[in-house]
């Protein structure tokens, strides 16, 4: 299909086709963007031609190592410039990266460098104990470490391993980089959750994170210098590939080590921050920071979150303060967001309510997307587009992983029927726009009937008294089982479980009303998801 009769001579060759890879967008900007300024963290400010220039020595250091295209190199680093800097360095050796989550403890760590296969591991100096700790559980050797030691922010070399800038000197400016000879290359390795498991080996490829940086930019939209704060971690489906992207327009990462409300307005205020990323707890806590930690900014931030679709009473809190806030959705398989709630002039005029609403849909995809619709997961039909009927997100298009490292049972399971299966539940409004009713396990089946969790906190956090909520299954001999709601109540807060279910009561149907309210800290993951397996637990005893 698409050949003319001859093609005599009309062959691929390096004049007409180039492997697609992030990497060549960071070799274009110090060409063009040299003086400009590309990474800040604190006091440190480096342009394209500085950053470049760091990015490959790295490269050259790892490759006198004696690294190979293909070896892993491990990373355990908060968002730091060392983070970036390793997001260009590992690949231009011709290794892979695999940026792993700082939250786990050492046995999934200690599992995961070793089911990688990690010749080398990036170690924040504050870190190291946890790294050691891993490396001890490990059969065999573990993979060299080289500390990152972060002066500023109160953590100096501890003398034990060489450390990063030490290991920057030793290689050479004037390294060739080694691109990748074909784009299906793989460029990195990230790790599920693995909430009910051992966690699952992630494989991404040159061309998928090169698309997701396009489509991604095209998307946002990402103007020229842009200005980016790494809110969500290096280590997150490689902080959505954004890292890669920025070189692409010329913009600066901003690092931000310590996520908190100060750290995010001093970035805004001080650093021209025009866009970020975070989960909807990033969200509240903009929106609920001390007056002390507040500051005054005079443009419009940017903001894609992602995770539980945010509530309507965050997002009227938080656009007057200065945030236009997206919904996007994906996974660690699909290399982070590939669906955006696309905004249509036609909603302005809407009320509040509806408008919020609206704001708060997963979305349709992006373009380096072929297709992400509802489907039903045996059947592989598409479910009717009634705002209603309720069907599996299945995703098919560029920015999807290659599959599940030495697991080829799990990665067939995830592609049957020729599209990646999300394990995400949603109904589509006649316009196509998906909603996520729930992840599978979190949908609860009361009485025969089916409730959104997500539906039931929604209304939650519109309680005045509510930061945040969670709501789970709980077991129930009679329904077999009800909702069960986990509150952490605002600073100063006073309520209590009748108030609060006599307040959902109003609202939603008497089934979908939560039975039992429980108020505590909420558990919650590196990227700000909260644990509701966890909560799951501590309702199913009672």
């Amino acid at each position: 299909m698409g050949w003319m009769k001859d093609e005599t001579g009309l062959d691929k060759c390096a004049a007409n086709f180039v492997p697609l890879t992030p990497l060549s967008h960071l070799r274009r900007a110090v060409q063009i963007y040299p003086d400009y300024e590309a990474l800040v963290y604190g006091e440190t400010r480096r342009s394209y031609r500085e950053y470049h220039a760091r990015v490959t020595q790295l490269a050259s250091a790892l490759k006198n190592l004696g690294l190979r295209p293909g070896d892993v190199v491990a990373t355990l680093l908060p968002n730091v410039p060392a983070h970036v800097e390793a997001h260009f360095g590992v690949p231009a050796s011709g290794a892979v990266l695999n940026a792993i989550n700082t939250r786990l403890e050492p046995d999934t760590i200690s599992y995961i460098f070793g089911h990688g296969e990690a010749q080398l591991a990036l170690v924040d100096t504050a870190l190291l104990p946890l790294a050691e700790a891993a490396i001890a559980r490990m059969k065999g050797k573990g993979p060299q470490i080289v500390e990152v030691a972060d002066p500023q922010a109160g953590y100096p070399a501890t003398g034990r391993y060489l450390e990063y800038e030490d290991f920057l000197a030793s290689g050479d400016e004037d390294f060739n980089w080694i691109m990748p000879k074909d784009e299906w290359e793989s460029l990195a390795l990230n790790y599920t959750s693995g909430t009910t498991g051992r966690p699952k080996g992630v494989v991404y490829h040159h061309r998928g994170a090169y698309l997701m940086t396009m489509g991604t930019a095209v998307s946002w939209p990402m103007p020229h210098q842009a200005r980016y704060l790494t809110i969500v971690p290096l280590f997150h489906c490689n902080n959505w590939n954004h890292s890669w992207m920025m070189p692409l327009v010329g913009g600066c990462v901003v690092c931000c080590r310590d996520i908190t409300a100060r750290a995010i307005y001093d970035a805004i205020a001080d650093d021209g921050v025009t866009h970020m990323g975070g989960a909807p707890i990033v969200l509240n806590m903009i929106v609920n920071a001390k007056p002390e930690d507040r500051r005054a900014f005079d443009h419009i931030v940017q903001t894609y979150t992602a995770g539980a679709p945010p509530p309507a009473a965050t997002l009227r809190a938080i656009e007057p303060l200065g945030f236009s806030v997206t919904q996007v959705y994906g996974l660690t398989e699909t290399y982070g967001h590939v669906t955006e709630c696309t905004w249509h002039a036609r909603w302005d005029g809407e009320e509040d309510e509806e408008r919020y609403a609206i704001k708060a849909r997963t979305g349709v995809l992006m373009p380096m997307m072929e297709d992400i619709t509802a489907l039903d997961p045996e059947t592989m039909k598409q479910v009717p587009m009634d705002g209603a009927t309720q069907g599996e997100i299945m995703i098919r298009g560029n920015a999807v992983m290659k599959g599940y490292l030495k697991n080829p049972e799990a990665t067939k399971e995830a592609f049957k029927g020729g599209y990646f299966h999300s394990g995400d539940i949603a109904f589509q409004h006649p316009d196509g726009y998906l909603k996520i009713a729930d992840r599978a396990k979190d949908i609860i089946i009361s009485g025969g009937e089916n409730i959104s969790s997500i539906e039931v906190e929604g209304v939650l956090m519109k309680h005045p008294e509510v930061l945040l909520c969670a709501v789970v299954a709980k077991p129930d001999d009679k329904w077999g089982e009800v909702p069960c709601a986990f509150v952490e109540l605002k600073e100063g807060a006073v309520c209590d479980e009748a108030a609060i279910i006599a307040f959902a009561r109003e609202r939603l149907a008497g089934f979908k009303t939560p039975k039992q309210v429980r108020f505590q800290e909420l558990p919650k993951t590196s990227t700000g998801k909260i644990q509701k397996f966890e909560l799951r637990k501590i309702a199913a005893e009672g």
